[in-house]
């Protein structure tokens, strides 16, 4: 560790210096200097280990750690100030609680309290060592002085030369102790001071607690413990909320940091059962904090449905049902969940009685989704309107600004064309939902009655909306994904099937629920002459890859065939062009040359599970074919074939392995399964029976493999 001692330091350095005790390691003094300097009451010091993309905490002041936990360590890729203070090598501003929530909603969710924030790289022209932030009130300016801006930027560059020179001694500098010391109290002139504050205060006829910065107890009048059914002695050296049973609620410590993250005056209610409501008022400052605790003989007098003070309005929304929702939100995987959520969840929890979903894609609103409106025509004609468009929507998506209307009139005021269109709402909030920096729409959210939105409101719901931008942003890209997906396997996969004299065909095909719902299993039935071919394969994977392969393998299959090749040569052709295409991937394969009027079908087999044939009297038989290796290993392999009999009313089922492989379960038995299965429905309609065998995993959530099913019924009329 590094003590300061060289003869640069800054007149606020030097100073701060003075009230420090000697031997006060390097990040610390120069950390409480800057925050002196510019009348900040918390920040911190991060350090970046070598040259790796991370910094982590090495000192806070001025608040727990605890309150930075989720921050202790960041990658320089992460969405918070101080890691894009070094990204961009620039100060980064925060002016208050409602530009933390746009631009930083992860942050405002944790911490969902008025303040303001700078963050700056510590950082030479060669290197970057570190970052500094430093918070300040809600009642800060929106905007950063200059004064403070330079006297911000020169303790920063101050600080990178200080860690060059300990850079160049060989000295390491790491963590060190946190700064939460109180200082000298003012005001105590003589050793019968704090005697006689303590008997004061012992006078008064309400309860006063004081608090550290961690939330413990340090002093507790008689009238306090009175209160509060705790002794003075239990609770001294403890947190209220955790030495006072009825006081341990995550809402009651959410109040303290709003305190001292604030510092502003906090209140709230309690119920000290069985029927005793307290009221709290907190005092905040930078040393700690000072608590009076009362009676509240009017919302005891009231009852519970009025149990909250004037003076403490119930927050919108709580910390953890923020998080809550944060953790519901990552869930979301397409635009269809991402609607439900905040009909079910979001907006409930805000109070909104209808929402609308808009999207912004070429430079036009689109509708994704809208609940509650008793019309939903009045939603469905912003479909399309451009973005230019004087409407709150389109406003808010293309200038990301929210827009908060709290009457009919208000919202008419500015935007005159909409008094002949009444949605029958009467406040409205539009709040742009903007991800990495981009526009991707706007969320809605309409209430039935006239409603005053509160700066905390405000903030709540723009940090609601940052996270629901991402979430939108995911699940847009996954249904794209989604839609290509199954297009593409839709224009590689026959779009029907063709008919065939003497034969009866139909097919089924069920991707794979994991991946991108795309694979490489397919079927195909070429009416070649003289005789007609059934094909099925599966390429190895479920990926575009194995179902570009498949395209090329089924097109491979119906060009031999239709050139005239057997059976076998079909398959060994198949096999050289996959081994030619030098692809790593591998294929089974079921070949079929169907004659109907002889009532044959002559089959070669690469590797595939073996096909089931019902008779007309519906016994059921496992054809385990001769065969050869799995297509794309052997280039020399051959594929011997097999003759068996498809007489009239006799049923061929072609499948993938898909069909029969479940974790667990023997595939022999699973085939026996699908044979039982097929004797037993067999004399079903074609379509009937296809539905039938692959029933359980069509509905199935979760399937980790493709299933194919190609079915044959040999007709009498050939």
């Amino acid at each position: 560790m590094v003590a300061v001692s060289d003869g640069q330091d800054s007149a606020q350095a030097s100073a701060a210096a003075v009230r420090t005790p000697v031997g006060r390691p390097l990040l610390s003094l120069a950390l409480t200097s800057l925050m002196d300097a510019v009348g900040a009451h918390s920040g911190a010091v991060y350090l970046r280990p070598g040259d790796e993309p991370v910094l982590e905490m090495a000192v806070v002041a001025g608040l727990p750690r605890a309150f930075a936990a989720p921050w202790e360590r960041v990658g320089l890729s992460a969405p918070i100030p101080v890691a894009e203070a070094v990204r961009e090598r620039r100060l980064v501003w925060v002016g208050g609680e409602q530009d933390m929530a746009r631009r930083y909603p992860r942050i405002a969710v944790v911490l969902p309290y008025p303040f303001a924030l700078a963050a700056l790289p510590v950082a030479t022209a060669s290197r970057v060592y570190g970052a500094v932030y430093v918070t300040w009130p809600g009642s800060h300016p929106p905007e950063l002085s200059e004064r403070e801006r330079e006297l911000l930027t020169s303790a920063c560059g101050q600080l990178a030369e200080r860690l060059e020179r300990a850079a160049a001694r060989n000295r390491t500098l790491g963590a060190e102790p946190d700064v939460l010391d109180a200082g000298p109290l003012g005001g105590v002139a003589d050793p019968l001071g704090p005697v006689e504050a303590a008997r004061m205060v012992a006078r008064l006829p309400y309860g006063l607690c004081s608090l550290d910065l961690s939330g413990r107890v340090g002093f507790a009048n008689a009238a306090a413990a009175d209160l509060l059914g705790v002794p003075v002695s239990g609770l001294l050296g403890t947190q209220l909320w955790a030495s006072v049973p009825w006081l341990n609620d995550p809402v009651y410590e959410e109040r303290y940091r709003a305190a001292l993250i604030s510092q502003d005056v906090v209140s709230f209610v309690s119920l000290r059962p069985p029927a005793d409501w307290l009221s709290f008022r907190l005092y905040p400052s930078t040393t700690g904090l000072s608590v009076r605790i009362v009676r509240a003989r009017g919302v005891a007098e009231a009852g519970p449905s009025d149990a909250r003070s004037e003076d403490a309005p119930a927050r919108l929304v709580s910390m953890s049902q923020a998080l809550s929702m944060a953790g519901a939100l990552t869930e979301t995987v397409s635009v269809r969940d991402v609607v439900g959520l905040i009909t079910d969840e979001i907006a409930p929890a805000v109070g909104s009685g209808a929402l609308a979903l808009l999207a912004a894609r070429a430079g036009r609103l689109r509708v994704l989704g809208h609940h509650g409106y008793p019309d939903p025509r009045v939603v469905e004609r912003l479909d399309g309107v451009p973005l230019s468009a004087p409407t709150p929507g389109a406003h808010a998506a293309a200038h990301g600004v929210p827009a908060f209307f709290e009457s009919r009139q208000q919202l008419e005021r500015l935007y005159p064309p909409l008094r002949a269109e009444p949605d029958g709402f009467a406040a409205w909030a539009f709040l742009p939902l903007i991800a990495s920096g981009r526009p991707v729409g706007t969320c809605v959210l309409a209430y039935a009655e006239p409603r005053p939105f509160s700066p905390h409101e405000r903030a709540v719901l723009t940090s609601l909306a940052g996270l629901i931008a991402q979430a939108l942003d995911r699940a847009l890209l996954y249904d794209v994904k989604h839609q290509l997906a199954h297009g593409l396997q839709a224009a590689l996969l026959p779009h029907s099937l063709p008919s065939l004299p003497g034969v009866e065909a139909t097919a089924r095909y069920l991707p794979a629920t994991r991946g991108m719902e795309i694979g490489g299993d397919f079927y195909d039935l070429v009416p070649s002459r003289p005789l007609p071919a059934a094909v099925i394969g599966d390429v190895q994977g479920h990926n575009v890859t194995a179902a570009g392969l498949m395209g090329q393998i089924r097109t491979a299959v119906r060009a031999y065939t239709t050139v005239g090749q057997e059976p076998a040569e079909v398959m060994r052709s198949t096999n050289r062009l996959l081994i030619d295409l030098g692809s790593e991937l591998f294929a089974s394969c079921l070949y079929l040359r169907l004659d109907p009027r002889r009532g044959r079908a002559v089959m070669a087999r690469a590797g595939h599970p073996p096909p089931l044939l019902r008779r007309a009297d519906g016994r059921v038989r496992v054809l385990d074919l001769a065969g050869g290796p799995l297509l794309g290993i052997d280039g020399s392999a051959t594929y011997p074939t097999t003759e068996v009999e498809l007489t009239p009313g006799g049923v061929l089922a072609l499948y993938t392995d898909g069909l029969v492989e479940t974790p667990g379960v023997d595939i022999e038995d699973a085939i026996a399964e699908l044979g039982r299965r097929l004797g037993e429905s067999g004399d079903r309609p074609l379509e009937e029976l296809a539905d039938d065998l692959v029933g359980r995993y069509a509905t199935a959530e979760d399937r980790i493999d493709d299933v194919a099913l190609l079915l044959l019924r040999a007709r009498g009329d050939s």
